[in-house]
């Protein structure tokens, strides 16, 4: 008895769906990411309008006052879908994982100078609530959004928010105890250097257009806080002085803030080359924004780096303006 083993090439009838397909111009093989973003959201069909919103479609662009004629034309350059946006944080809570139990383990939180530990806890642990007024943003932006090409990483924004939140409470128990979570709730609630953060995250809470929204939060406040905590405070001044331990458990945040970069300054400059109009009224809420970021994050500032806080803050600002007008927004 003889088999003869033959290989057989089995064409498709076709390569993606007919929707991704009509996107794609063609019927041609579609990556993962264009085929769980392209078109996803209910556009027909949406029967009754909602009752605490009837001027309003349930996915209604008429929300922004930001006009795009396709919401499909932003792009995420991570092409993160729920797979691979899953499969990206899930190495990254690895290395955090193994951060913290590298310095619980050996102890490295006592080492720490005293001073320079009070200061850590002094400007992290208020954070948790900055870090959780940006998760209810981003929860706000996806439920309110149109498309899901930016509704989608918005969840996912909002998700990573929530995680830096759990974060910097950990760090805050790591350097101290749970009573330090209720002093920095209380500083958050009735310390004068906080206020104006303070002011700025609840401002932002009640903001009705979506995308003025995404540039408040996502933009400007992220724009500066991150930077100027993570990269000027604890990896420049607190490392420095003897802090390393702070800066390997906050490894996450400035990598974080690096690679979301990439999809908010996308989404910006496709929202601003779509129209004059749109980059003038993006930089007029970029620039209102700005100005109300840096009244607040002056205090946190001078809170973290004391005398230097001046130079070192008009760098941050200066290196946002410059990153503004490379995205098509004159300020």
């Amino acid at each position: 008895m003889q088999i003869d083993l033959r290989t057989v090439s089995i064409k498709p009838l076709r390569h993606t769906f007919d929707h991704v397909a009509r996107r794609l111009g063609a019927d041609k093989p579609a990556s993962r990411y264009q085929e769980g973003t392209f078109d996803v959201q209910p556009s027909d069909n949406l029967q009754y309008r909602p009752t605490w919103d009837p001027e309003h479609e349930l996915y209604d662009p008429a929300r922004t006052q930001v006009v795009m004629k396709d919401w499909y034309a932003f792009k995420d350059p991570r092409q993160y879908y729920y797979g691979t946006y899953t499969m990206a944080r899930a190495r990254q809570q690895e290395a955090a994982e193994a951060s913290f139990d590298f310095v619980e383990t050996r102890g490295l939180a006592a080492t720490l100078p005293p001073d320079l530990s009070r200061r850590a806890l002094d400007v992290l642990v208020p954070l948790r609530h900055v870090a959780y007024g940006a998760n209810l943003n981003n929860t706000a932006m996806c439920a309110y959004g149109y498309g899901t090409a930016i509704t989608q990483p918005c969840m996912y924004q909002a998700m990573d928010q929530l995680g830096i939140a759990q974060y910097l409470t950990r760090i805050g128990l790591l350097l101290a105890d749970a009573s330090e979570l209720e002093a920095g709730k209380s500083r958050w609630v009735g310390d004068g250097r906080w206020q104006g953060l303070r002011r700025y995250v609840e401002n932002t809470l009640v903001l009705k257009d979506w995308f003025e929204l995404f540039v408040a939060q996502n933009l400007v406040l992220d724009g500066l806080l991150f930077p100027l905590v993570y990269d000027q405070f604890i990896d420049k001044r607190v490392a420095n002085e003897g802090g390393a331990p702070v800066s390997m458990v906050c490894a996450f945040m400035p990598d974080w803030f690096a690679e979301t970069s990439r999809w908010v300054d996308a989404s910006i400059k496709t929202a601003a080359a779509e129209s004059p109009q749109n980059a003038q009224l993006l930089a007029d809420w970029t620039s209102a924004w700005l100005l109300r970021a840096t009244d607040a994050l002056e205090p946190v500032a001078t809170l973290a780096l004391g005398e230097d806080a001046g130079p070192v803050f008009e760098t941050v600002v200066d290196a946002f303006k410059a990153r503004a007008g490379k995205l098509g927004l004159p300020l």
